[in-house]
């Protein structure tokens, strides 16, 4: 017994250092694919355990029971529950208010994101190290397996065929020569049903390669995305949150409404002026597929209550985005407001004449050449609003406001003369609803050609809605 198990080692340890038989069974493709099963499952094996480990919430537990456990959720709850002891007037406990908000919102996004690495990289994962490979390198064992076998059978008959040549008896020689020749040849059957369905194993391993290598970059994706919503929820909640830097909740006591562009972001530190800023988010939120956005009027007391909590730099979002008409009119306000217009009294004739170009893609190109004349101040405060109005665009089958419509409503808001009262009431119409269109229409529908650097990061509708409806 110990003889034959030490025979079966040293087959096996001479299967090891020396594959010319199974090599043989193999081509040199299948071979590099082979070499490559082992360390593709403890890597993935790794991964995952590692991965899972950087879960919060329950793996297989739903949004629900996650929700409950989620340390960012406990915190909103524990904020929560502290701030019921101040009275309502108490800034602390609005603050405390926005800032449960904005917890709960990154609790919700992260189960979200754990939710997605669970379905599109740890479920994967574990199915590849734990089941697919290795079946394959179970198939690899049988097939080394019968290999040796084969092998061994030869070998007995090999010595076999020795005896009979050394005098042994012809007819029980022949016998057992026939004998071990069926062994061989129906181990050999065995060996070749084995070899094909590790190949095609391999082959199959092979043409999913790339499949495989896409779990990585899945979360790498899914980790950006995660990232970019989390942002996007802290910047959209950022104008209300941000601390007042004066005792009088305003940025130095100062009112936004009125106020020269490039005073009032150097006062308050900004590069966005908060009026413009705030309703673009509160737009965002709760406006893009608002029909008649900027063109139906809101109601006077809920306008003039939100321009002034706007002056104040200290408002509650959710009192007035529900009222997207009203925060169109506020923006709309503060936009004409403004003691020079936001596109610069000393460009007004150069807008103009780049509307007039008959060319479309030279009209566009002397356009962005006027954007480029515009004070800092200007051209950031315009890209960041026109990149909103040509998203608001985007929802014109809806809102009911294409670019035409929005460069009528809006145009006048952002672009009038110097003189107005020098203006005759004929030429005043004819500047507010054609030729300022012709200047903003081409803007608005060109954005990104017009402003290729892209503005401050903007939450889409999308996101911002379902973030909303989670809340």
């Amino acid at each position: 017994m110990m003889k034959k198990q030490f025979n079966r080692m040293l087959q096996l340890a001479n299967h090891t250092v020396n594959r010319s038989e199974n090599s043989e069974l193999l081509s040199e493709d299948l071979i590099q694919f082979e070499n490559r099963i082992e360390p593709t499952r403890r890597a993935t094996c790794v991964t995952y355990k590692r991965l899972l480990s950087c879960l919060h919430g329950q793996q297989g537990a739903d949004f629900d029971k996650r929700l409950k456990k989620m340390p960012l959720m406990l915190l909103s709850q524990s904020i929560e529950d502290s701030c019921r002891e101040l009275d309502n007037e108490s800034p602390i406990r609005k603050m405390m208010e926005l800032c449960c908000s904005v917890e709960n919102t990154l609790a919700k996004v992260l189960i979200e994101h754990e939710l997605q690495v669970e379905r599109d990289v740890l479920d994967p994962l574990y199915k590849l190290s734990e089941e697919e490979l290795p079946n394959v390198l179970k198939h690899k064992k049988q097939l080394a397996k019968l290999t040796l076998d084969w092998t061994a059978a030869k070998n007995r008959l090999n010595q076999a065929t020795k005896s009979g040549n050394q005098g042994t008896p012809v007819s029980s020689t022949t016998t057992k020569l026939d004998l071990l020749k069926e062994d061989v040849e129906e181990i050999w059957r065995r060996v070749e049903l084995s070899k094909d369905e590790y190949a095609a194993d391999l082959y199959h391993f092979a043409s999913k390669e790339e499949e495989y290598s896409n779990y990585f970059y899945s979360l790498m994706e899914a980790q950006a995305d995660y990232h970019r919503k989390s942002l996007r929820a802290l910047d959209a909640a950022m104008p209300t949150v941000r601390p007042s830097p004066s005792p009088s909740g305003g940025c130095s006591g100062k009112p936004a409404f009125g106020q020269p562009l490039e005073e009032h972001l150097k006062t308050c530190e900004r590069e966005i002026a908060l009026p413009i800023e705030a309703c673009v988010m509160m737009l965002l939120e709760k406006g893009m597929k608002e029909e008649g956005l900027f063109r139906l009027a809101a109601a006077a007391s809920v306008l003039k209550r939100l321009k002034s909590a706007l002056d104040s730099g200290s408002f509650d979002p959710n009192e007035f985005k529900s009222d997207p008409h009203a925060v169109a009119g506020a923006l709309k306000s503060y936009l004409r407001e403004l003691p020079q217009p936001l596109m610069t009294f000393d460009l007004y004739d150069e807008w103009f004449q780049a509307a007039s170009e008959k060319d479309l893609p030279k009209k566009v190109e002397r356009l962005r050449e006027v954007c480029t004349k515009l004070p800092p101040e200007s051209y950031n405060n315009l890209r960041y609003l026109i990149k909103f109005l040509a998203k608001l665009a985007e929802y014109q089958e809806v809102n009911k406001m294409s670019p035409s419509n929005i460069a009528i409503v809006l145009g006048p808001n952002l672009l009038w003369p110097r003189d107005e009262r020098k203006v005759s009431l004929m030429d005043m119409a004819s500047a507010s609803s054609v030729q300022v269109v012709t200047v903003m229409e081409p803007i608005i529908q060109n954005a990104e050609r017009i402003f290729p650097e892209g503005p401050q990061e903007q939450p889409s509708p999308a996101t911002t809605e379902g973030t909303n409806e989670q809340c």
